[in-house]
């Protein structure tokens, strides 16, 4: 007898429970077809109107994002100089740079600073990358940027990895050649200069 009891009580207050819930859901279900009208994002209205659908219709809405805001990490590569500055200040390693060495000058950025490092390698993971906007702020030629892409989602992540360099595998090899060629007869021009003297 006191088992069914138990029994009974916990059931009544079971469907109160489910009850309570219904009558919740429905409050709110109410709301949603009582929309008179679409109210976008863009509208200065948008976050002081209290009816309508509770969502935003993404992707062709979308809620105003600042200018100044931490997302995705771009490099002009024309204007990097190779300085490294940017992958010591990353608090989790996600910049990897691997810079050969030029004889003479290569170039110049957009700010008239000389280049004299091929960028073989200039890899970006932003599988890692806290966003903390840390190596934009150090690079002295300002070719780290953050830009306004927040949506680039993907399925694999070796996608994440982002490469900037600008020479090809074998071009790398024939600039190291080069290097060492240089390397070797500046080495051969000092020796001779001192057996001379």
């Amino acid at each position: 007898m006191n088992i069914s009891n138990n029994w009974i009580k916990s059931g009544i207050i079971g469907m109160r429970s489910v009850l309570a819930g219904m009558k919740l859901t429905g409050q709110h279900a109410i709301l949603l077809f009582r929309t008179k009208q679409k109210i976008s994002v863009p509208n200065s209205e948008y976050f002081s109107h209290q009816s309508g659908p509770v969502t935003i219709q993404y992707p062709q809405d979308r809620l105003p994002f600042p200018d100044v805001g931490r997302y995705r990490l771009y490099m002009e590569t024309d204007d990097c100089i190779g300085c490294d500055q940017c992958a010591r200040i990353c608090p989790v390693d996600c910049i990897t740079i691997e810079k050969i060495k030029s004889p003479n000058v290569i170039g110049s950025t957009s700010d008239g600073t000389k280049k004299r490092f091929w960028l073989p390698t200039f890899d970006i993971d932003l599988a890692k990358c806290c966003f903390c906007g840390l190596c934009t702020v150090v690079c002295p030629t300002e070719c780290l940027i953050m830009t306004p892409s927040i949506d680039y989602s993907e399925y694999d992540r070796e996608n994440f990895l982002v490469h900037f360099g600008n020479l090809s595998p074998d071009e790398s090899i024939q600039k190291t050649d080069d290097l060492n060629m240089y390397d070797d007869l500046k080495a051969k021009a000092k020796q001779f200069q001192e057996t001379t003297n």
